[in-house]
């Protein structure tokens, strides 16, 4: 298998920021969708590649840490379906998943903020509401009827279909349903990824497609996905620490310094500069570049990193995720990004959704208890975020007997990004205490959140259709860029879990577009010749003659 190779100048040590290393193929991003293309393109024989991961790891918003033998998923959670999954397909074909699922019953307990529980009829009886509530919601991105005059947000919807069904209730009754309704909409907006549902597109809400089979979690974590996909990644190919500043996706065509880009020897001053050349992996067309009588030196999108290393490659399949291309697309591409996929980059929506670990020295929550709601009443957003941000937190599940999860959402997770874990921690623990009228709960040993809006290499979490989105804004996100109008095969493509118009927010949608992105490139510049070899005669014409038609 043939690695990253150096320039032809000689030198090429990776340790030297100044060399440069050319090679068929760049994958920037080493996630989900960075491995699941280096995969694909192995299985079809195509090794001349090399991943640049930002990051000291792999695995990008897949991501675990072990406290003292205690594993902890950062990162994503769970498998989301079972069939036509393919994160599904991989782990049971490495036996990472149990083939039976074992259902543990789900008991929770709903609380009011004066630590009176709510009967479970009741609680029942408004999740069965919200079901269909939020059914009908999907339904108008498949029916031809619209919604009502001035409501175009899955929020709007769902409050007004909330309003009705309370009015059926005694004044003295709908408070506490409502507050079921706004624990419900607080929750949906970690399953969406936003600050609210009042962001999220009603027309659009449909347009995610769910996989069935449930959520499954993997007994060894999700993080173990990670092994079968990089196991085969030769030595050299995967890079980490390697940020990239800056994508040239035209830089060959505007004729470069030889010399500087370490490709081989300086022809700049020689006679054949500007002389024309056909450009392989292009239909038609010639274009001006600099050559030699023994080779041609096809463009190359040149790709930068901060640490000073360049590559330059036939093609890159860039994986970075949406909220730093809507942090940084403008000025990482060179020339920047075309207008209309700016625009779908600015259109569609990249929430924040963070996770609150509590580890406890001992148990403390009844045995059977699986989940602690928090029934608050809804924000009131004129508040100031750090006198709220503990509002969004709608909930605490046992992860085991010793350790809590808690999700948050919103300006109020990337609020909570910003203060001491001890804060974090006293703050969750007058939550527990006050919901479960316990003042003796005892304080975690340990509090651990995560940070991915902090993170410069995510700045967020998933992807969400916005307001005024749709899913042409994620086929325009993953439209790959091309060198010139002639080329067959693009300079530029794109790949993650918002590249993907069904599964975007999800693990399998990232792996599908990463593997999508890596077929466009296996397929042969030219189809192959077809050649009918009759035995017995190579004249075609005459063995037709031999054939009876009646």
């Amino acid at each position: 298998m043939s690695d990253v190779k150096a320039d032809d100048t000689g030198g090429g040590d990776c340790n030297n920021p100044s060399d440069a290393h050319t090679c068929k193929i760049v994958i920037i991003g080493a996630g989900m969708a960075g491995l699941s293309a280096a995969n694909h393109l192995l299985k079809n024989n195509i090794n001349d590649f090399v991943i640049l991961e930002a990051r000291n790891r792999v695995g990008g918003r897949i991501i675990a840490i072990t406290i003292d033998g205690r594993r902890m998923e950062l990162g994503a959670n769970w498998i989301h379906g079972i069939l036509g999954n393919p994160i599904y397909e991989l782990a049971s074909s490495h036996g990472l998943v149990n083939i039976i699922q074992e259902n543990k019953p789900h008991n929770v307990v709903a609380t009011l903020p004066d630590g009176k529980r709510v009967p479970f009829q009741i609680l029942e009886e408004i999740y069965d509401a919200y079901f269909w509530f939020f059914k009908r919601c999907e339904e108008y991105f498949l029916c031809k009827y619209l919604p009502p005059d001035g409501v175009e947000s899955v929020g709007a919807h769902l409050k007004l279909e909330i309003s009705i069904y309370l009015e059926q209730f005694p004044e003295h009754e709908r408070h506490i349903r409502n507050l079921i309704f706004n624990y419900l909409l607080t929750r949906e907006t970690c399953i969406s990824g936003c600050d609210s549902m009042d962001e999220i597109d009603l027309m659009e809400i449909g347009s995610y497609t769910e996989l069935p089979g449930g959520n499954i979690i993997l007994p060894g974590g999700y993080s173990s996905i990670l092994g079968p996909l990089t196991k085969d990644i030769p030595d050299g190919h995967l890079l980490k620490g390697h940020p990239v500043m800056s994508i040239r996706w035209r830089a060959g065509l505007e004729g470069f310094n030889t010399t500087d880009s370490g490709l081989g020897e300086d022809l700049t001053n020689k006679s054949l500069v500007n002389s024309e050349v056909h450009l392989p992996g292009c239909r038609s067309g010639h274009a001006s570049v600099v050559t030699s009588p023994s080779r041609k030196i096809r463009p190359k999108v040149e790709v930068i990193c901060k640490n000073g290393k360049k590559f330059y490659a036939d093609h890159v399949i860039c994986t970075i995720p949406l909220g730093v291309l809507k942090e940084s697309g403008k000025t990482l591409f060179d020339p920047p990004l075309p207008d209309y996929k700016l625009d779908s980059i600015n259109r569609l929506c990249f929430g924040v959704v963070d996770k609150i670990y509590l580890e406890y020295e001992r148990p403390f929550l009844n045995p059977g208890l699986s989940e602690v709601l928090c029934l608050w009443d809804p924000i009131d957003h004129k508040e100031p975020v750090s006198e709220r941000w503990f509002k969004k937190i709608y909930s605490f599940t046992k992860v085991t007997e010793t350790l809590l999860l808690a999700w948050i959402s919103g300006d109020e997770a990337k609020y909570m990004e910003t203060l001491p874990f001890d804060v974090v921690s006293e703050k969750c623990t007058e939550i527990l205490r006050q919901f479960l009228n316990d003042p003796f709960i005892p304080k975690p040993k340990r509090c651990i959140n995560t940070t991915w809006w902090s993170q410069p290499f995510t700045r967020g979490s998933y992807t969400a259709v916005g307001v005024g989105a749709s899913q042409v804004d994620i086929t325009n996100v993953s439209h790959p860029l091309y060198m010139q109008p002639t080329c067959s095969k693009p300079a530029v493509l794109f790949a993650g879990e918002h590249c993907h118009p069904s599964f975007y927010s999800t693990v399998h949608g990232a792996y599908l577009s990463g593997r999508d992105a890596a077929q466009v490139l296996c397929v042969p510049d030219t189809p192959p010749e077809v050649v009918l070899d009759v035995e017995g005669t190579a004249d075609l014409s005459s063995w037709l003659e031999g054939i009876s038609l009646t």
